[in-house]
């Protein structure tokens, strides 16, 4: 572990105002380099050992290579409780500020991981005005192929979509992208977990990390109070928000499925009854969505910039917004699917959809996979023996 007088210095170069002493300030030569300088602190202190999993890993480690910094930052669910209980945070000299420096590896290592390694430069560009900008042109499109077939309005007999576009042109549309995302995310997880094994694996160690991701464990602030957001306050809120997101998101997956498995297994075809099981779970996910991603949207805007990396701002609006446009589109067409308005609908919701899945792989819904592989990595690195003998985890 570093001397204490050199993390000083450290955090002293990088503290010190430009022309200070006749030069500039010195940051870190990569965010990685600030993770390790900030860790290294961390760890003489323990003060927060009891918040989230990056602690008692933290321990386990007495020097924080690029793998452990990327690691670790996927381990951060930034819910800002370290921030406000550090004593060394801004403005003192050590300038500590966990979940910043971790929000800034985190999109390394998405950058790092993408597949192709080409696209991850579409992590600093999938933003807000570019996601419904792509929603937009989708959809326009749609639209614009109704408007040559003279489709646009008018009631499809009971509210049938297949009679707006067919079934071959949407699985044509659709089963590309999905297999190309499962896939892309599939490398970038791999790649990410190649980075530092932790072990063999273990049923107890997937449960366990299963448990956590299930739950949001580690929104709770290590205290079950909740997260801060805007000011020292703990809240619920933004686990509250996420549930409602993610499962939300696994209720309309599994409708689709269930509809899928309708129509090839059992021959039985859309449209379904408001009462048949994948109406009735799409529904419930749609509403899900849609309260979830407003929460989260509001609680957003009113974060402390402090708490996390301003520069991804956009890139996380423009996954809500797109998740929203597609929930709220979704509710509508199911409510409106039998009146004259319901092409345009589906032109929309399909637009939206379609923009959706093309962002995945390149934009914030990666948090999600590597959060989760992050997770059973650490489920299963706590189970083994601790080398340093630091920490009873």
């Amino acid at each position: 572990m570093q001397e204490l007088d050199a993390l000083i210095r450290e955090a002293g170069d990088w503290n010190q105002p430009a022309g200070h002493g006749g030069g500039a300030a010195r940051p870190p030569a990569t965010p990685e380099a600030e993770v390790s300088r900030i860790m290294q602190i961390c760890n003489a202190c323990r003060y927060c050992e009891g918040f989230c999993a990056v602690f008692p890993a933290m321990t386990r480690r007495l020097e924080f290579g690029d793998a452990d910094a990327h690691y670790l930052a996927n381990l951060c669910h930034n819910c800002g409780a370290c921030l406000y209980a550090c004593q060394y945070a801004p403005p003192h000299e050590f300038a500590v500020n966990v979940p910043q420096a971790m929000a800034e590896v985190r999109l390394r290592t998405y950058k790092r991981h993408a597949w192709p390694h080409a696209f991850g430069a579409l992590y600093e560009r999938n933003g807000l005005v570019l996601s419904l900008a792509l929603a937009a042109g989708m959809a326009l499109f749609l639209i614009l192929a109704l408007a040559a077939r003279g489709t646009l309005w008018g009631a499809a007999p009971g509210g049938n979509f297949y009679d707006v576009f067919s079934h071959g042109f949407m699985v044509s549309i659709f089963a590309p992208v999905f297999l190309f995302v499962v896939f892309a995310l599939g490398v970038s997880v791999a790649r990410f977990w190649r980075e530092s094994g932790p072990g063999p694996a273990s049923a107890a160690a997937a449960a366990d990390a299963t448990g956590a991701v299930a739950s949001l464990r580690y929104l709770g602030g290590g205290h079950e109070k909740g997260c801060n957001n805007e000011s020292d306050r703990f809240s619920l809120a933004r686990r509250h928000c996420h549930h409602a997101t993610f499962y939300g998101f696994v209720l309309c997956f599994l409708a689709t499925s269930v509809a899928t498995i309708y129509h090839y297994a059992f021959k039985l075809e859309a449209p379904y009854a408001y009462t048949s099981l994948p109406t009735v779970l799409g529904m419930l996910g749609g509403i899900g969505l849609t309260v979830g991603t407003a929460g989260l949207f509001w609680l957003h805007l009113k974060r402390n910039p402090d708490q996390g990396d301003v520069r991804q701002k956009p890139m996380d609006l423009g996954f809500i917004a797109l998740l929203a446009i597609v929930a709220v589109t979704g509710l509508a067409l199911a409510v409106l699917r039998a009146t004259s308005v319901m092409p345009i609908l589906l032109a929309i919701h399909l637009g939206a959809v379609l923009a959706f899945f093309l962002t995945i792989p390149y934009g914030k819904f990666a948090h999600g996979p590597m959060r989760a592989a992050a997770l059973f990595k650490w489920s299963i690195e706590r189970r083994q023996p601790n080398r340093l003998g630091l920490s009873d985890d």
